[in-house]
């Protein structure tokens, strides 16, 4: 009965498995027969169900341009300080668009944000595969990336040293087991593509393809492949703050999967995650939807009507906003944009700051949403 229902046994040793040894022979993921348990497809119904949510609210926004802005920075963030890489949200919207001034962690979580964008705008037009992820690193890390090819890369307890995991060594091999992995995340066998997603996350982090930014490259691609998949439209899906807050789950699940097959508990884990961070993320699309429906009538009636929506839209796409950027997008003089912006701060709509030589118009409110979400 447990073989019919699809539940993997625990095997612990006897793997062709060592933690001190590269995992040359790192295994494909089961079939669909033996990942889809009852368990499994019951997550996996909740999840694709707040993921439509999500979408659907997404799409209610009058300006899409405001989540594909903020979510990924967001993501961006937490991503980011799972690595320890950390930043805030205030320093991130604040040098969005020139982060000229930003300090080194802000602008490493920027990249992220810009891996995201062209992760995204890439499997619009081609299949996600191994080329795809080498780009994405590249553009966290700053500089070109590709496979490891020097030996010796251990992963191992931060705190005791010890060694929990090798990955597979040697470029051709590496290429071989993203060969895999390309097949596995494109197989035509009927697997849910929220589990198939799960499962490409486990293997594609025990690959470990890159010298850095394993970690940032592979959550990437989660968000990717559900938008492949169909059941994103945008890359507004924040998931890492799930694996901040569960850190410890995180990394004994990815190992538990290696040292035991406990395929299950793994993906039932990040099925809970895709389901709990679709539904906050919901919650933060409404809370916008609503505090810019606010904005936009008491912002009509502070500047009598100025700049209309299309001001508001300005603001909550970046909410440091320059006066430069409103006399582009709304085609007026400085001196009119000026005008605009000043009377929402006597308003309490915005605050204002000096950076150096220019003026920055802050949308407070949405950074508290988007801060505590």
């Amino acid at each position: 009965m447990e073989a019919e229902r699809g539940t993997l046994p625990a095997r612990r040793g006897g793997l062709g498995w060592d933690p001190q040894t590269p995992y040359i022979e790192l295994p494909q993921p089961p079939p669909a027969t033996r990942l889809e348990t009852r368990s499994v497809l019951k997550r996996a119904i909740d999840a694709r169900a707040q993921l439509a949510a999500l979408d659907q609210s997404a799409k209610l926004l009058p300006n899409p341009a405001i989540l594909i802005n903020a979510i990924p920075l967001l993501e961006a963030q937490a991503s980011s300080e799972i690595e320890n890489i950390v930043t805030t949200t205030d320093a991130l919207f604040r040098h969005a668009v020139n982060d000229a001034a930003a300090d080194p962690a802000t602008k490493e979580a920027l990249r992220y944000r810009t891996a995201m964008r062209a992760g995204f705008e890439q499997v619009r037009t081609r299949p996600l595969n191994a080329a795809i992820a080498i780009d994405i690193c590249t553009v966290i890390k700053g500089y070109q990336v590709d496979l490891r090819s020097v030996p010796g890369t251990r992963i191992g307890n931060p705190v005791t040293g010890e060694v929990s995991y090798s990955p597979p060594e040697g470029r051709e091999v590496i290429a071989a087991r993203l060969a895999e992995w390309e097949r596995f995340i494109h197989g035509d066998d009927g697997m849910d593509p929220v589990v198939r997603m799960a499962a490409a996350h486990y293997q594609f982090e025990a690959i470990h393809p890159f010298i850095d930014g394993n970690g940032r490259t592979g959550r990437i691609l989660n968000i990717l492949m559900l938008i492949e998949a169909g059941l994103l439209d945008q890359p507004v899906l924040y998931l890492s703050r799930y694996f901040i807050q569960t850190r410890s789950d995180y990394y004994r699940l990815l190992l538990a999967v290696t040292a035991e097959e406990a395929w299950e508990e793994w993906i039932t884990y990040v099925l809970q995650g895709v389901a709990e961070s679709a539904q906050r993320t919901r919650a933060t699309v409404t809370a916008v939807r609503e505090l810019m429906h606010d904005f936009e009538r008491s912002a009509r009636a502070a500047s009598r009507g100025a700049g209309g929506g299309q001001l508001a839209s300005i603001l909550f796409e970046q909410p440091y906003c320059r006066i430069a950027t409103v006399m582009a997008r709304c085609s007026v003089s400085r001196p009119t944009a000026t005008a605009w912006l000043e009377a929402l701060v006597r308003a309490g709509l915005l605050t204002d700051m000096r950076a150096g030589r220019e003026r920055l118009f802050i949308n407070r409110a949405l950074l508290d949403i988007l801060a505590n979400r």
